[in-house]
């Protein structure tokens, strides 16, 4: 499958003419948003005894998905996920609390389904020149964060009982990812700003 960014994506401001180079670059790309993920994985605080921690996750995502649009920054989740599925420790609790697709079906599970949806919107809202425009880009990115947190709450309710879905699920995390949000909201549009600011 080939690998295209919308037009209107921050990474079209800079991408080589031939298809090759094209292509190394994307793949550049990929590597680069999936190193980044991963080591926001890593930056965590434990919510003890919720077994899903806070991490810089969403902001490395919706700043990625911002820039890359729907189809980079969908595959970028994609390689994350298979990486994660294939052993590799990109996970946040990898390889203290296990790896590959049995860390998977535990309680971050949802999450990491629902990090793929949220990518896609941010990168939907991106390639209609949303990222310009922070509020705009924000609402996507509201809209892709309620359904990770539904997916993940979800899951963590039937891994642990009905009572979790709000106590562990969605609770613990509402105030920080917005805060999250509203610094990837703004982070893409202020560098859109600094390449007009040069092109006058």
């Amino acid at each position: 499958m080939t690998v295209t960014a919308a037009g209107n994506a921050l990474i079209d401001r800079k991408f080589a003419a031939s298809p090759v180079a094209k292509a190394i670059w994307y793949a550049f790309l990929v590597v680069l948003g999936v190193a980044a993920i991963t080591i926001a994985a890593k930056i965590k605080v434990s919510l003890w005894p919720n077994p899903t921690p806070v991490t810089l996750q969403t902001l490395a995502i919706f700043t990625m998905a911002a820039a890359y649009g729907s189809r980079l920054g969908l595959a970028t989740l994609f390689s994350y996920l298979a990486a994660g599925a294939a052993g590799m420790p990109v996970f946040t609790g990898t390889p203290e609390q296990g790896i590959g697709l049995a860390y998977m079906a535990g309680a971050t599970g949802g999450y990491l389904i629902g990090f793929a949806v949220m990518a896609y919107i941010t990168g939907w809202a991106a390639d209609r020149g949303w990222n310009r425009n922070p509020f705009k880009l924000g609402s996507a990115m509201l809209v892709g964060e309620a359904i990770m947190l539904v997916m993940g709450a979800l899951w963590m309710g039937y891994l642990f009982g009905a009572d979790k879905i709000i106590a562990w699920g969605v609770g613990p995390f509402i105030v920080t990812d917005l805060i999250k949000l509203a610094i990837a909201a703004t982070i893409v549009p202020a560098i859109w700003g600094l390449f007009r600011g040069k092109s006058n």
